[in-house]
């Protein structure tokens, strides 16, 4: 269903046509309430995730990536809270500051989010096309049937039987089926920005490439702002443009995905592509990172995050936190990134 260009964020360009929206995160700190107080799964993250972009969060489980995900809704369920930073989407404002019907407008209509596990968080006592009738009519939509006809197109664009599918149970679906089904459920009300959490989790081989194509393709047909977190470097260097790494609910390393992969600047980044599997040259290269990642109750207070598993340890790593400072067109949040640097030089030369 076409919606209208009020329901759309996003600028204009010199035709009129509307734009996807670019999103600026700031000082974004979401924090847990615990026994032990409120702990930090989220510490200060400034993000950018320009217009008409896809951007990939990557990092270990734990790491935060799914809660910056629902930062992007103001979708952060007790115990857990934003306690500081913003979340400014074009046409929208601050996410953070919505609330009631305001924010209830934004999810959906402005902000399609596909959960992790998608495939498994359809109602199983409703028929797809009942739920989608659900949605529709919590949003106000007008027009129900040209929203299932919609639901249809974009169905059949993603190799499904439309009206098939719609009438069907969750139990009569295919895992890849049914996360094609999150998929249309995050744009069938024209959002023109999309999160997509774990994506490609739990499917096999074939239906991930399926799935990863589609999420291009549709990106690109709808001219969408996408986000997408993973703990998968392929699934990112299959579809991002831009690439940030997450370690113990702070950004390390962020800028293009080509030059992030290709010439890592920080020790974690590289430590996370070293220990990909190979099944060519020496298969026996693949080298696990050292230790574990922190848990919400041991992320140090002070210091860098990633100082316990850091092969370049410094005094300073202790004490103070290091800064996100500019390489070219990247960013890298790390004391010792000169060493990095010149290593990664050597093994160049």
């Amino acid at each position: 269903m076409p919606a209208t260009p009020s329901a759309i964020p996003g600028g204009k360009t010199a035709s009129g046509e509307r734009t996807a929206p670019g999103v600026r995160i700031g000082g974004l700190t979401v924090v847990y309430r615990t026994p032990a107080g409120e702990l930090p799964a989220v510490s200060g993250v400034d993000l950018d995730l320009p217009p008409g972009t896809i951007t990939g969060v990557v990092g270990e489980s734990g790491s935060g990536k799914s809660t910056l995900a629902l930062s992007l809704l103001n979708a952060v369920q007790p115990p857990g809270r934003i306690s500081a930073g913003s979340v400014e989407i074009d046409g929208l404002g601050d996410v953070v500051a919505l609330r009631g019907e305001d924010l209830r407008r934004a999810r959906g209509r402005h902000v399609g989010y596909v959960f992790q596990a998608a495939q498994n968080s359809l109602n199983p006592l409703k028929t797809v096309g009942r739920q989608l009738l659900d949605l529709g009519r919590s949003h106000g939509v007008g027009d129900l049937r040209a929203l299932v006809r919609e639901a249809g197109d974009l169905l059949g664009r993603m190799g499904l039987d439309g009206a098939r599918v719609l009438d069907s149970y969750q139990h009569e679906l295919s895992g890849g089926m049914r996360q094609r089904v999150g998929i249309m459920f995050a744009l069938v009300l024209n959002a023109h920005l999309v999160v997509l959490d774990e994506p490609t989790t739990a499917l096999d081989m074939i239906t991930q490439a399926t799935i990863l194509r589609i999420i291009r393709e549709v990106h690109e047909e709808r001219g969408l702002t996408t986000l997408v977190i993973t703990h998968d470097l392929g699934v990112v260097a299959e579809v991002a443009d831009r690439l940030a790494v997450m370690y113990g609910g702070r950004l390390v390393e962020q800028g293009p995905t080509r030059q992030v992969l290709g010439d890592p600047r920080h020790p974690y980044t590289r430590g996370l592509i070293q220990a990909i599997p190979r099944l060519v040259g020496d298969i026996g290269e693949a080298r696990a990172l050292p230790g574990r990642p922190p848990t919400l109750a041991t992320i140090p207070a002070r210091g860098c995050v990633f100082r316990e598993r850091c092969p370049l340890r410094m005094d300073v790593c202790e004490s103070e936190h290091p800064p996100a400072v500019a390489h070219g067109a990247r960013l890298v949040s790390c004391h010792a990134v000169e060493a990095v640097t010149a290593g990664a030089r050597k093994e160049q030369a």
